[in-house]
């Protein structure tokens, strides 16, 4: 029975993202018909097998996409909605490069300083937002946009007091890392020189610590107990007010070490080329995996892969490389809402599982309500 219980369990948890991507399919198709686009020939090139250079390109992203959807997990299991990851991971990531681009220290010293200056400048910047909802009560949504935008500003202001100006470039950065802390990478995919970033090991750890801290510490429980019902963490002994500042500060610490693959793995300093929206993508990616770390990481794999496709959308059939914005968004709300639907069948299975057992034994009344 249990063995039963428990296949049927995986089935229904694998039938919500099955669903979801049917559901993506049929939407995007239909979009494409009424455009006037050639649907088939989107599909086939969306599906086609990446070349081994598209393969290195997916995984870094993905490994980027990983940390910046941990970082909103954090929140969402505490059931806050910290949509500042943007924010914070841009103004971790310069005050990284700032640090990092002077070269005070020997390399790996230097790399480690830097990731320290990272998680905290991070962790501060969610700080506020989570201080101003303890103390003020100030929506964490409300403040994190607003914070997003002061860290925007923040960022282009001081890039132009700070920036390395390069002759015949109209791109400003900060001073270039020096070579030894740079962080090299994995010459794992055959066929291409590309590498892997050396700081996909970075996103694999703070994957494992995610799980740890929230699913074997005292401290864990006490910070999902609240986010499922505050009342309830409150008789428990649970001080909510610092369970929510700690949630938004580890998500915050979580959001700077978003930048650091590429800061040391490809870009090696900050400037106006560095990768915007990573922090809006992940609380896309955090609700499409469920806020567990493995279903994070196929959603990250996901989500850089249809962005990865996507290039040769325009050139090969002619069609916007946008359209992969409505596969992507299309797949998350179907996502929330198949969750949803095969929670509800499974719940009324279980419903019909119980009455039926407790009717088979003797002298056992059918409860009243229950579907026999």
């Amino acid at each position: 029975m249990k063995a039963t219980l428990d296949l049927r369990r995986v089935g229904l948890g694998l039938l919500a993202p099955v669903l979801a991507i049917l559901v993506a399919f049929v939407v995007t198709s239909t979009v494409l018909l009424l455009a006037g686009d050639p649907v088939v020939e989107v599909w086939t090139q969306l599906l086609t097998v990446p070349r081994p250079r598209l393969v290195v390109a997916i995984i870094n992203g993905a490994s980027v996409y990983y940390l910046s959807a941990i970082a909103v997990a954090i929140g969402f299991r505490m059931n806050l909605f910290n949509i500042g990851v943007d924010g914070q991971y841009r103004i971790a990531a310069f005050a990284a490069a700032v640090f990092a681009g002077q070269g005070w220290l020997p390399g790996p010293l230097n790399i480690f300083v830097s990731l320290l200056i990272a998680v905290v400048v991070g962790a501060a910047w969610a700080g506020i937002a989570g201080w101003l909802k303890v103390t003020r009560g100030v929506s964490e949504v409300i403040s994190t946009i607003m914070l997003n935008a002061i860290a925007t500003g923040l960022v282009s202001f001081l890039l132009f007091r700070v920036a390395d100006s390069t002759a015949g470039s109209n791109v400003t950065n900060t001073k270039t890392i020096p070579a030894s802390s740079q962080v090299p990478g994995f010459a794992l995919v055959p066929g291409t020189p590309n590498k892997i970033y050396g700081f996909i090991l970075l996103a694999a750890l703070v994957g494992v610590a995610y799980w740890v801290i929230l699913n074997k510490t005292r401290f864990g429980y006490d910070l999902r107990a609240t986010g499922r019902s505050e009342t309830a963490a409150v008789a428990s002994g649970v001080n909510v007010k610092r369970m929510v500042l700690t949630a938004m500060v580890l998500s915050g610490a979580a959001a700077g070490l978003v930048g650091m693959p590429l800061l040391f793995g490809q870009d090696y300093s900050y400037g106006t080329t560095f990768q915007p929206g990573l922090g809006f993508a992940g609380i896309a990616i955090a609700l499409l995996g469920r806020n567990h770390p493995v279903g994070i990481a196929f959603g990250a794999l996901l989500w850089s892969y249809l962005d990865q496709q996507s290039n040769g959308l325009q050139i090969t059939v002619g069609v916007s490389s946008e359209l992969v914005y409505i596969i992507q968004g299309v797949i998350v709300l179907a996502v929330v809402i198949a969750y949803e639907v095969v929670r509800r069948a499974g719940l009324r299975m279980e419903q019909r599982r119980v009455a039926r057992q407790l009717s088979e034994e003797p002298g056992s009344p059918t409860p009243e309500g229950a579907t026999v």
